[in-house]
């Protein structure tokens, strides 16, 4: 069958269902993998995170997942993967990302969560949770920049709560309704394009700033 990502993207909510049909428990398995890549692994910032946890919120609410046991599962993956991604940082440092053609460790990637840890400081860990991209290399820049761990795994845990409880809960509630059902991709893509949101509006206002300078 060909892989086809914009197609899952937009079904999300049944090829997960079709994967709780298929794996049962197995299935939380499958989603802290994902989870844990999304979150753990710079090579993957491309994996679904938001969509994912509001999906999953949704099937729970018709008894296909126990809502408890997934977002305890997912928490566990979203801090692990942090965790994996501070100590990747923290060893190997920028030397990923001193080749300036690479196409998988981009350097404007980097230099992207560093402008945002300039500008919010400590509580990037916590805000970067809900920003496809930077979520991913926020912790690796963490350990690249020898952030204390033990203040980066509080707000790692912090932002974790935040986004894992509040977007699976969100699925919980109101996934089902039938305006959100029906236009459950246009719903996706709106949840997505809020995430960029900061990140939009860091860019915008470092333009405004250059543009004041010049």
């Amino acid at each position: 069958m060909e892989f086809n990502p914009i197609d899952i993207f937009l079904h999300l909510d049944i090829y997960l269902a079709q994967l709780v049909a298929s794996y049962g428990t197995w299935v939380y398995a499958i989603l802290f993998a994902v989870i844990f890549c999304e979150t753990g692994l710079v090579v993957t910032p491309f994996l679904p995170g938001d969509s994912l946890l509001f999906v999953a919120g949704t099937i729970a609410a018709t008894g296909g997942m126990d809502l408890w046991i997934l977002a305890v599962c997912l928490m566990l993956a979203a801090i692990l993967g942090d965790t994996t991604n501070y100590f990747i940082g923290r060893f190997i440092g920028e030397k990923l990302f001193a080749n300036p053609d690479s196409k998988i460790f981009r350097r404007d990637y980097l230099e992207r969560t560093h402008a945002f840890y300039d500008r919010h400081g400590g509580k990037t860990v916590t805000l970067a949770r809900f920003v496809p991209i930077v979520r991913t290399f926020a912790p690796f820049v963490a350990g690249v920049g020898e952030m204390p761990y033990l203040r980066f795994l509080s707000f790692s845990v912090f932002g974790t709560v935040l986004w894992v409880g509040g977007l699976t809960t969100l699925g919980y509630l109101f996934g089902n309704v039938e305006f959100i059902k029906k236009n459950l991709s246009m719903v996706l893509i709106g949840i997505v394009a809020l995430s960029f949101m900061p990140a939009v509006i860091e860019y915008l206002r470092g333009r405004f700033a250059k543009v004041q300078a010049g």
